[in-house]
């Protein structure tokens, strides 16, 4: 029976193969070894690919997410101007009524004097209000904004010219103590800090998409409320333009 090898670690230390018996089996040993070790890195290579393509494809969401976010303040703005609107011409409306009454009769300009005046609106400045949405959305969107640099980064047709792929360089500002978690040989170890530095920025990336998508939940139910209670005011509105209508019809 032949012996077994001192070690199945394929990234073992040199001097551990030289003590590996020569002849036949000794060749075919050192070139399965050789063999292991370029699957392993293979392997890592292509894992370390993955989650930055991963990591890619996450930041392009986030973009995607802050632009719908974008999109329905912009529409928050519209639903907010057209209720002001809507306010405006029912005021302007009860203010025709009065006038109306006025000139009907004499005790309808009486009750008119006696009566209080509608509430006066007031103007916009520079004719567009302010409208900032919920502040969970504000803050997620805030977030998530500071990461358009890395979706820069992260795009091959917007990737930088001086940014590289290998992390090589950043082995040293490894903490002693996660360095000896990793492998000691260095290009290996490389991709394991790369899968790992991944691996946390898409934790960190899903937990942002997740407040985007609660702080869109919370807008679009609030812009809801907003849209029932200016479909009531219209219906109003509609019926009191009718109204006034027959009065000066009648007139």
């Amino acid at each position: 029976m032949s012996a077994l090898p001192r070690s199945y670690n394929p990234f073992a230390e040199d001097d551990e193969e030289d003590v590996a018996p020569a002849g036949p089996g000794g060749a075919g040993g050192a070139d399965r070894q050789r063999y292991l070790q370029q699957e392993v890195l293979r392997r890592s290579a292509a894992t370390a690919d993955s989650t930055t393509r991963s990591l890619s494809l996450l930041y392009e969401s986030e973009r995607i997410g802050v632009a719908a976010s974008e999109e329905l303040v912009r529409q928050g703005e519209a639903l907010k101007r057209t209720e002001q609107m809507v306010d405006k011409m029912d005021q302007d409306l009860k203010t025709s009524q009065r006038h109306i009454n006025s000139i009907k009769s004499v005790w309808g300009g009486l009750v008119n004097y006696f009566k209080a005046k509608p509430p006066e609106s007031k103007p916009e400045q520079n004719g567009a209000p302010e409208y900032y949405g919920n502040s969970r959305l504000k803050e997620a969107m805030m977030s998530s904004k500071e990461q358009e640099s890395k979706y820069q980064e992260s795009h091959p047709n917007l990737r930088k010219l001086d940014n590289s792929d290998n992390d090589f360089s950043k082995a040293d500002l490894v903490s002693s103590v996660q360095r000896d978690s990793y492998p000691k040989n260095q290009q290996l170890r490389a991709y394991h800090q790369k899968i790992d530095n991944n691996l946390d920025e898409m934790s960190s990336g899903l937990s942002r998409l997740k407040s985007l998508a609660l702080g869109l939940q919370t807008e679009i139910e609030e812009q809801d409320d907003m849209l029932d209670r200016l479909t009531k005011k219209v219906e109003t509105l509609d019926v009191n333009i009718k109204n006034t209508d027959r009065k000066v019809r009648q007139l």
